[in-house]
């Protein structure tokens, strides 16, 4: 790759959000310290903004959902996040709820993130799960499910957006009575 045209691959990539890990892919890069020394030469001059270490963006105007299923890998975002978005709870929510392999609460450029551990066979299960635009984000009926199994009483204020169908479609992957129950007795309401 001519000098030139490592900034301009990113520019001409449809992300907003780069790992280290993009980057390197992107740009074919054998050598990781002639990355970061580059990394920084963009950083520097303006052109790349850093988000956090190693994670950065074309510029402060990126897309945080983005972000949310970008800063831990593998990662979506469901629970009050899709909840709020599809009219199944009506509470404002500020925090961007994401599934993946570790609990933690990060605030980056004052959003915060939240991060719930489920477990591996779950996080790496596609039902359910729209991969489009950079995004993975968990269907409403997933994010339903999810937020089920992770809490075990929880309010929804609107369950008639479900698919009931597809409910159940996908309740046998998480392979839990109590979620089993808990579904049939709001499924009756």
């Amino acid at each position: 790759m001519e000098k030139g045209d490592y900034f301009n691959t990113i520019l001409q990539s449809s992300k907003s959000i780069f790992t280290i890990k993009d980057i390197v892919l992107l740009w074919q890069e054998e050598d990781i310290d002639a990355t970061y020394v580059r990394l920084n030469y963009y950083v520097k001059k303006g052109d790349l903004y850093r988000i956090r270490k190693g994670v950065y963006a074309k510029n402060k105007e990126y897309d945080k959902l983005e972000l949310a299923s970008r800063i831990f890998t593998p990662a979506y975002i469901s629970f009050e996040t899709v909840l709020a978005k599809e009219g199944l709870i009506f509470q404002f929510q500020t925090t961007i709820t994401i599934a993946s392999y570790l609990t933690r609460k990060i605030t980056v450029d004052k959003q915060e993130y939240s991060f719930t551990k489920i477990k591996s066979a779950l996080l790496m299960n596609p039902i359910g799960v729209k991969h489009e635009n950079n995004l993975s984000v968990a269907v409403k009926e997933r994010a339903f499910l999810d937020t089920l199994y992770s809490h075990t009483d929880y309010h929804f204020d609107n369950l008639r957006a479900l698919d009931w169908d597809l409910v159940f479609h996908i309740l046998p992957l998480y392979n839990n009575k109590r979620m089993n129950k808990k579904v049939n007795q709001l499924r009756k309401l």
